[in-house]
Parts: structure tokens; sequence; C-alpha cells
């Protein structure tokens, strides 16, 4: 029998079975990765499609929700939910924050009342004003800020208001300064409360394909409706002393989530939101400004408000101690006062201006 070449050694079969099988068993390996990796994707993005999301149960009638003070008017063809009170002038215009809706006034309504004309309403998404769904409205997204701040002067048109003061607070305003800069002919003057310049005013542009994704479009009502789960916890961040928050005063901010589409509709606001760059059209504001800030306040710091001050053309600023995010329900009083005399000399101002 010939001899084997020098240096070479018979591999057994068996050695050489499992060498060749361990080859496959790599060679697997990242296919069984790849797998598992598009198994993965088809779960992120077919999961959301197929999860079944339960419709909220209880809903009632914006009729059943209403107050004896409620009015309703159809502006544009939606249906706004206001109130008012008082008589003569000045005209003041509220306009509330997230989350909020016209309860968030109701310890400064009627003291203003005594002052001028005060008219607060629901904004788009919040209260007892209609929710339309996409493919509802005609014109102009409802939820964006640019269509919020219209709607506030065509309520002042189907009221006759002229020009008004524009109380906003926080989100409000943030609606207030763009209504200022987008009709200065019909602001009077603007009272800003904690209001939102500064901050992340809307979703960044980055994200928005994210969010209008047909998977967020079906989980985004559902992580809406956790609210209802923080909602409280975020109130009581809001006040610089939680032990001032009632059970009613809880239950007058969860009211508006009873009705329908409440979900549905402040997910279309989360959409429908994008960056203002408002800090950078400060000097275009041509009307006297009070800032208010509370000296406390965990959301809009009042650094902010004091910087919001002094980039105004004309504005003046008052800090509450003891106050957190919501100095109109926290401190009534001290903000009543502020209010008031800013609005006294408002009038001064124009009596002994020329004709």
């Amino acid at each position: 029998m010939e001899g084997k070449p020098e240096g070479l050694r018979e591999v057994p079969a068996a050695r050489r079975w499992a060498e060749r099988r361990g080859d496959r068993g790599m060679t697997r390996l990242p296919r069984l990765a790849l797998i598992l990796s598009v198994l993965a994707v088809c779960c992120v993005l077919l999961g959301p499609l197929m999860l079944p999301v339960a419709e909220v149960r209880r809903k009632l009638t914006v009729e059943e929700l209403a107050e004896p003070d409620s009015l309703f008017m159809d502006v544009d063809g939606l249906q706004v939910h206001y109130k008012v009170v008082g008589q003569g002038g000045p005209t003041i215009v509220l306009l509330h924050g997230f989350a909020a809706s016209v309860f968030s006034w109701r310890k400064v309504m009627d003291p203003l009342g005594e002052v001028g004309t005060v008219i607060a309403f629901d904004r788009p998404a919040f209260g007892l004003t209609e929710r339309p769904m996409p493919g509802e409205w005609e014109n102009e997204n409802p939820y964006s800020p640019e269509a919020q701040s219209d709607l506030t002067v065509r309520l002042m048109d189907e009221l006759e208001v002229e020009r008004a003061v524009l109380v906003g607070h926080s989100a409000g305003g943030t609606i207030a300064l763009l209504t200022a800069l987008r009709h200065p002919e019909r602001v009077e003057a603007l009272v800003l409360e904690d209001a939102a310049v500064y901050e992340i005013s809307g979703t960044p542009d980055w994200i928005r394909p994210l969010l209008r994704s047909p998977q967020m479009a079906r989980l985004g009502p559902f992580l809406v409706r956790t609210v209802t789960l923080w909602g409280e916890a975020v109130i009581r961040t809001a006040w610089d002393d939680p032990d001032r928050i009632t059970v009613e005063l809880v239950s007058g901010y969860k009211k508006p989530l009873q009705v329908a589409n409440w979900d549905r509709a402040l997910w279309e606001l989360v959409l429908a939101s994008h960056p203002l760059g408002l800090e950078e059209r400060l000097d275009d504001v041509s009307v006297p400004v009070l800032v208010i800030t509370g000296e406390n306040d965990r959301f809009v710091p009042a650094r902010n408000s004091e910087r919001l001050a002094a980039e105004l053309p004309e504005a003046e600023l008052v800090t509450f101690a003891g106050c957190g995010h919501v100095p109109h329900e926290e401190c009534a009083g001290p903000f009543l006062g502020a209010v008031t005399e800013f609005l006294t000399r408002l009038a001064e101002r124009e009596a002994r201006a020329p004709l």
C-alpha cells in the first residue's frame, strides 16, 4: 500500500461530519438572528394594528355635562362652549391651558366681571367644545395653534367684540401671544400667565412622520387615555401647595373626559401642534403686556417669565410667592389684584390718548 505524504494525518469520518455540521450551525446563527429581527419588526409594525383598543366605556353628551350658565355657538361650523359674565368695557377673553377648560377660571370670572365683560371658552380638544374627527372639517385643522388663534377672533366677531384684552394661561398664553401677532388690530392688551413661550411649544418636525403612522394612529388615543391615571399627579405638581387641592377641583378637571372622542381629539391636538418660534417675534408685539408667574412654577420656570417680560417691548412682571403653575387658581386674590390694577392703568392710558 502506497504511503501517505509526510505531515498529513487522516481525519476520522465522525470528526469530519461534526465539523461540517458545526459549519452549518455557524451559518445558521446569522440566519436565525435575521429571522428574529424580521419577526420583531413585524411585531412593531403590525402589532399595534392588531391590538384591540377598547372604547372609552362611559360617555355622556355635552348637554348632560353642561352647566346652567353654559352657552354654545356655532363658529365656522364648530360648536364652541363658552361663558360670559359682566358687561361694558373692557372685554376680557380668557384662554385656558392644556388639559383644562373654562372650569379653571371659576374663581376669577365673576370678580373680573365687575370690571368689564368676561368671555371664557373651551379651546378645541378641551372642555365641552365640539371635537371633530379627521375628515369632518372642511377648512383648516381646528386643533392647530393657528386655527385656535383664528377661532378666538371669530368668536369675538360673533359676539360683536371689536377689541379685547386676552388673558392666557400656559398653552393658552401661547395662543394669546400668537393671536396678538396674527391679529394685532383685535388685541388691546395681553396678560400672559406662566405662558409657554420658550418651552417646546409643539411636536418637533423629526418625530411627526412617526406620530402620523398607522400604528400611532391606533395607539395614540390609547396612550392619551393614560391621563386618567396620572392626571391627578400632574395637578398636584402644578400647585405649589398640594394640600389646597380639593376633591371637587380634581372632579372638575376630569369632567370633560366623559364626553365622546375626548381621547381622539387630544391626540389630534398633539398631531397638529408644531413649534411656533414666538420667541423670535417678540419685538413685533405692539400692545401692553402683563406677565404673571408663580415663584415655584414647576412647568414654566419663573425665570422664563422673567425673560419674557424683559424681551417684550412693553411689559411688566408680577411674581407671586407661594404659587405654582396656576396663580389664578392657587393665588386667586393676588392674581385678581394684579390684573385689575393693570386694567385700570390701561383705561387711564386710553383716556389720556388723543382722539
